[in-house]
């Protein structure tokens, strides 16, 4: 994830992975087999694990040794998890992180009910923690709809689709980020101010990594970032540097309408939009887009003390920036 940590740090946020990962394997768990095979196919994947670890981060503000932490990231895990099993549904995605989706390899049926499933387990979770965290929990899980729905139904009349692709980021992507930096410092035993920062920080950074990922998947090569490029472009989705593009007048921004409009027939014209859009301005404009969020995430870390913690969370901002150039 591109932390710069001291090793003590290192080694506590290490421990803490490896005990989420546990609550995982044992929250996945029925006495339905199929369930359990189901379940823990994106479990079992890995990932980035970045929520989590934003949670570990937020605790150590206060007492990050507390029980509820642990337990605390492992909901967020979950519930990052349900939502992979109904975007890749949405999407009609044959692969998950290199693997099979849950809807190739079983039925859009079955990827539904599991990411429920998960929901659910996740739900279970953060009842043990009290109420206030349920309820950000399920607060959480409305804005990620709401923004799932947003993307879906698309921009209203008149309004702008920059705007409105921001709004749609920060309701399904950041609002998570934002929760775990939230629950992270609330478990620990933080005070208000400090929580609140966290959740700041959290959808901020939530927003900046998206961006970021919007501008590798146009502006980096397969054995850069072991993506494939243009995914999004594939998908139909049009991302911010496609919609900063798509603003311009010229030649470039006239042939990619075209392009998009045709819905991309083969390999070569996805390649010839990606050539169009990393010689277009709009790519800087994005990449400026992505400084903004990525700085104003680490200028609302300056009331907290300084420390391991707080240096960690700002190199993360920083990583943001970094695995676009």
């Amino acid at each position: 994830m591109g932390i710069r940590a001291d090793p003590d740090l290192e080694s506590a946020v290490r421990a803490g992975l490896a005990d989420v990962e546990q609550i995982l394997r044992d929250a996945v768990r029925s006495d339905f087999a199929f369930v359990t095979e189901a379940s823990r196919h994106l479990t079992d994947a890995g990932g980035k694990r970045f929520r989590p670890t934003v949670v570990l981060l937020a605790a150590h503000f206060a007492d990050p040794a507390a029980p509820e932490v642990i337990r605390a990231a492992a909901a967020i895990e979950l519930t990052h998890l349900s939502t992979l099993y109904h975007d890749d549904v949405m999407d009609e995605a044959p692969l998950r992180r290199g693997a099979a989706s849950a809807n190739a390899r079983w039925t859009n049926t079955v990827a539904i009910l599991v990411g429920d499933y998960l929901f659910a387990r996740a739900s279970e979770i953060t009842a043990d923690l009290g109420p206030e965290a349920t309820r950000i929990l399920a607060r959480t899980i409305a804005t990620l709809c709401e923004g799932q729905i947003r993307e879906t139904v698309g921009p209203a009349p008149g309004e702008d689709p920059i705007e409105h692709y921001l709004r749609v980021i920060t309701g399904k992507t950041a609002s998570l980020v934002a929760a775990s930096g939230r629950l992270g410092a609330m478990m620990s035993g933080a005070d208000p101010v400090t929580a609140d920062i966290l959740a700041t920080f959290g959808e901020r950074f939530g927003v900046a990594f998206q961006l970021s990922d919007d501008i590798i998947d146009v502006a980096s090569n397969s054995s850069e970032s072991g993506k494939t490029p243009g995914t999004d472009l594939r998908a139909g989705v049009l991302t911010l540097p496609v919609l900063y593009a798509l603003r311009g007048d010229d030649p470039g921004a006239d042939r990619l309408r075209e392009l998009l409009a045709g819905g991309f027939h083969s390999d070569g014209e996805v390649e010839e939009a990606l050539m169009l859009l990393r010689a277009h301005p709009g790519l800087d404009q994005a990449r400026a887009e992505l400084q903004t969020w990525a700085s104003a995430a680490r200028d609302c870390l300056a009331p907290l003390p300084e420390g391991a913690a707080k240096s960690a969370l700002e190199s993360l901002a920083d990583y943001v920036i970094a695995r676009t150039g």
